[in-house]
């Protein structure tokens, strides 16, 4: 195991190193540096050093060669034979991506019955689609899946793996990144190529959404990432006719420990905030009967949505399929307009990509109000009968 050590001949007891360590793994005592178990072996002390007296045999860690991995690559999510909104808005990014790094996009189709969904596909922005059709397959299980996907990748070598951030890609998306070896990233927000070493930059949320951190993989592919639905936008329709290659479903790949015996779909529908072109977001400060019969009448004159933030479905102001936010939908309408909504960042990262903002609060320092694009410092219970009242006299 690597390790670092002193040589007390160089060592003046300056201290630098205990300083410069962030896990306390170097304690003074009696003026002399010692390095303690907890040490990670970060080498961060061996910068600080001036007089080089800590030593280590670390070595550096070097990139592998990746020449032969290229292409962008989407899993093509689909149910009751049609394709799920985040396939397309994948889709979208991949050409972006592709684009910059001079590659072609392809789409991972696996089922039983994918025919009619291939030239969608194409016209969304594949290049080509890889296609597995067997009866095993008409169903999503993890095995099955994980391994049908791993065995293409081993194939075929991608560079980047897009997969929507579902409850199928959230099930699948770690299972194949521990079978293929690669790292992943969960729920990102924005995916980018690097301008310098042309690796993909993948940023999400962190530390309760407090933080965006943006993530590299640099010693292992594909870069692999699950992107949240509703985040990216779909790439204009084009008539687009692509490659086709189909693939088999291999004997091995048959082995699932899960075997689907019946499958039906819940009567009644949760709402799909995603597809709402107008939004109205209830926030703590509409926490009453009243305060959401106002937001909804305002919804319903503008042909839109009611929505809310997490703590207005804690408290159960609101159903959890209302939710905006990191922990609940992604939306981008052409109107959102908060009300009573603080616009915590963890509610920001939902609907920042929103056309037009309009923020309705009475506390002029409320975060949401410095990143709409039209602010009324106010009480909802005031200025949204006027917005009623005005609507009602336009229509």
């Amino acid at each position: 195991m690597p390790s670092v050590w002193i040589d007390y001949d160089r060592c003046d007891g300056c201290g630098l190193c205990a300083k410069k360590c962030p896990y306390d793994a170097v304690e003074m005592r009696d003026g002399i540096p010692h390095i303690l178990e907890q040490c990670t072996c970060c080498a961060l002390c061996l910068e600080a050093c001036k007089r080089g007296a800590l030593q280590t045999d670390l070595t550096a860690r070097t990139v592998p060669d990746f020449s032969a991995w290229k292409g962008v690559w989407v899993f093509a999510e689909h149910q009751q034979n049609a394709l799920q909104a985040i396939s397309l808005e994948l889709l979208g990014k991949a050409r972006e991506l592709a684009e910059q790094r001079s590659e072609t996009v392809s789409a991972l189709l696996l089922g039983d019955q994918g025919d009619p969904l291939v030239q969608p596909l194409f016209t969304a922005g594949a290049h080509r689609v890889y296609q597995v059709q067997d009866p095993r397959l008409r169903h999503y299980t993890t095995d099955a899946y994980t391994k049908s996907l791993a065995r293409l990748v081993e194939k075929y070598k991608p560079e980047i793996l897009l997969i929507g951030a579902t409850d199928i890609g959230r099930d699948l998306a770690p299972r194949l990144a521990r079978r293929v070896g690669a790292g992943l990233t969960a729920d990102c927000t924005e995916l980018s190529i690097d301008p310098e070493e042309g690796i993909l930059l993948q940023t999400r949320p962190a530390f309760g959404g407090n933080v965006m951190a943006t993530i590299v993989n640099r010693f292992s592919r594909p870069q692999m990432a699950t992107v949240r639905p509703g985040v990216m936008e779909k790439r204009a329709p084009e008539p687009l006719q692509g490659e086709l290659v189909a693939e088999q479903l291999e004997g091995g790949d048959q082995d699932s420990r899960v075997e689907i015996l019946e499958s039906w779909t819940e009567e009644g529908e949760r709402i799909d905030l995603s597809k709402a072109r107008v939004i109205v977001a209830a926030g703590r400060g509409a926490a009453s009967s009243e305060g959401l019969e106002l937001l909804e009448q305002l919804a319903r004159s503008l042909g839109g949505e009611l929505a809310g933030t997490r703590a207005m479905i804690e408290e159960q102001w609101l159903p959890d399929d209302r939710q905006i936010g990191q922990t609940g939908q992604t939306v981008r309408p052409e109107l959102y307009i908060g009300c009573g909504v603080s616009g915590a960042v963890q509610h920001r990262a939902g609907m920042a990509a929103s056309r037009y903002i309009i923020a309705v609060n009475k506390d002029p320092r409320a975060p949401l109000l410095s990143v709409a694009d039209w602010s009324i410092v106010g009480d909802l219970f005031q200025v949204v009968p006027e917005l009623i009242s005005i609507l009602s006299r336009r229509i």
